[in-house]
C-alpha cells in the first residue's frame, strides 16, 4: 500500500503530465476524422482579416469541409492560394475535399486556409478562439484555435503527424 505522501506525489505527477499534454496538443478526433493543431497567425493592429490553418485527416471515409464560423470574425471563408505564373493568387473555394485515409495540411504560404473576414479584434499571439467547422457528411465540429507565429504554429502542427 502506498503511503499518503507517495500517493499524493504520484497524483501530482500524473496531473502535471496531463496538463502538459493538453498544453502542447489540441487535437480533436471524431469517428470520421482527426483535426490537428489549429492555429492562426497574429495580425497587426487594425487588420480587418486574418487566417487560420488546420490539418484534417479523413479516417475511413471522405470528408468535405463546406464552411466554418467563429466569433473572432464576421465570416470565415475557405480559400486556396496557388502560384499562377510568378504571381500568388488567392481564391475562394466552396469546399475542401479530403479523401479517406488522406490528410489536408494547411500552412501559411500556399494551399488551403480559412480566411477570417471582418475580425472582431486583432489576433494576438497567445490568445485562443473557437472555430466551428461544417462538413457535408457529418455534424459540425468546434475546435480551439491558438494564435501563434507562422513558424511556431507550423512546427507544432507538423509534430502532431509524428505521433
Amino acid at each position: 500500500m502506498l503511503k499518503p505522501i507517495a500517493w499524493l506525489g504520484a497524483c501530482l505527477v500524473s496531473t502535471l503530465y496531463m496538463v502538459a499534454s493538453v498544453a502542447t496538443a489540441h487535437d480533436v478526433q471524431t469517428e470520421a476524422m482527426r483535426i490537428t493543431h489549429p492555429f492562426a497567425i497574429p495580425t497587426p493592429p487594425g487588420a480587418s482579416n486574418g487566417a487560420a490553418y488546420v490539418d484534417i485527416t479523413a479516417l475511413s471515409a471522405p470528408a468535405t469541409l463546406v464552411g466554418a464560423s467563429s466569433p473572432a470574425s464576421n465570416t470565415v471563408e475557405l480559400h486556396e492560394m496557388r502560384m499562377d505564373g510568378d504571381m500568388m493568387q488567392m481564391r475562394h473555394v466552396n469546399e475542401i475535399r479530403i479523401n479517406a485515409g488522406e490528410t489536408t495540411i494547411m500552412r501559411p504560404g500556399g494551399g488551403f486556409h480559412l480566411m477570417l473576414v471582418g475580425l472582431t479584434e486583432p489576433l494576438v499571439e497567445g490568445d485562443r478562439f473557437p472555430l466551428t467547422l461544417s462538413f457535408a457528411e457529418q455534424e459540425e465540429v468546434t475546435i480551439e484555435v491558438w494564435v501563434q507565429s507562422a513558424q511556431e504554429g507550423s512546427n507544432a502542427a507538423d509534430q502532431h503527424h509524428h505521433h
